[in-house]
């Protein structure tokens, strides 16, 4: 009799895996499991069962144990930052260039002829210091801006990802998205208005800001608050235009790389060169956005009515072609920018996870 008991028996053991198994999760109370295994003439045992897991916490534990682990916000948050500040420091003459070139227009007439023009003019009038003009603005703000967008970005994906930790293509678009609109509201568009305007203060005669702290008291004693928001129509749609294609191109290239092994890890060159696949898809996608913000950005910003009519008279004035000022240095500096910042993050969440365990 006790033969028949034998495959319902739980004197074996639990089932440990629950989390993996579909339908392994016991509703039964202790007592009751302990009185089916009295029955069946096993030894009686004593039984905890696996508390019940919801949909989402099962697709984050398999995801831990299986496949991509799920990075913690504040991890994600802290190695962003890292990342962004390191790779402004790499990168920031190329955006120098990029500013200096969208500036210039050709009503006015235009100063520089082309990249090595510009760079020459800049180093001739200001030493080599002078390509790092605006540094600050940007350094001050590359770290926030970074922690906002890859926080947000887990924050936003991990509730999305399969039990395998994938996140598909559409979630990867929407969360990039969600985590281009919060930085652009929190740090980002303040930050460039300031950046822009003391790289265009450099190329009047009389110089005014003499350092960030000075120029941002200026440019708020002039304009109040309101003066570190100019462009911000234009930096939404371009900061979220940015983020939705870099994460969306990043994750269609890693999830094609690791196939069906989602655990499989991923060489740094290799995340460089999809960082910079990325970036590159970026600049073309959104680069006339990126003018038009720069020009809403600038001293000369009160000439426009809205970002429309900037856009409007840039058409007007100076042809279509004038939508993709700065393309090459941008083109040079994002690849190398969204390269750099990819391999830093997974490379301080890999240091992270074994110092720091939020399981």
């Amino acid at each position: 009799m006790s033969s028949l008991y034998k495959p319902f028996s739980v004197s074996e053991g639990p089932c440990k895996d629950a989390i993996l198994r579909r339908g392994c999760t016991s509703q039964l109370h202790p007592e009751s499991l302990t009185r089916i295994a009295s029955a069946g003439g096993g030894s009686t045992r004593t039984f905890t069962p696996i508390p019940q897991i919801y949909p989402g916490q099962r697709n984050l534990a398999a995801a831990a144990i299986g496949g991509r682990k799920i990075t913690h916000p504040w991890k994600a948050i802290l190695a962003g930052g890292i990342a962004g500040g390191i790779e402004i420091c790499i990168t920031f003459p190329t955006e120098y260039v990029k500013t200096q070139l969208q500036l210039d227009e050709r009503a006015n007439p235009p100063r520089y002829r082309g990249i090595g023009d510009c760079v020459k003019l800049t180093v001739q009038d200001h030493g080599l210091r002078g390509l790092y003009r605006g540094l600050s603005s940007l350094l001050y703000g590359s770290i926030p801006k970074s922690a906002v967008r890859f926080g947000t970005f887990e924050v936003l994906s991990n509730p999305m990802r399969d039990a395998t930790g994938r996140l598909d293509n559409k979630g990867s678009l929407l969360c990039g998205l969600g985590a281009g609109i919060a930085e652009a509201v929190l740090v980002v568009c303040p930050m460039e208005t300031v950046k822009v305007k003391f790289i265009h203060d450099q190329c009047s005669l009389r110089p005014r800001y003499r350092g960030f702290f000075h120029g941002v008291r200026e440019i708020i004693r002039d304009q109040g608050v309101r003066g570190t928001y100019q462009g911000l129509t234009a930096t939404l749609l371009k900061q979220g235009s940015n983020q939705a294609i870099r994460f969306y191109v990043m994750n269609l290239l890693r999830n094609w790389y690791k196939g069906d092994d989602p655990s499989r890890d991923m060489h740094p060159l290799v995340t460089a060169m999809f960082g910079a696949t990325a970036g590159a898809a970026s600049v073309f996608g959104n680069t006339p956005l990126d003018v038009v913000k720069t020009r809403m950005q600038g001293l000369e910003a009160h000439r426009y009515k809205s970002t429309m009519d900037c856009a409007f008279q840039i058409l007007k004035n100076e042809g279509p072609l004038a939508f993709y000022k700065g393309t090459v240095p941008r083109l040079g500096r994002v690849c190398l920018d969204v390269a750099i910042v990819f391999v830093l993050y997974e490379e301080v969440v890999k240091l992270l996870n074994n110092v720091w365990r939020t399981d």
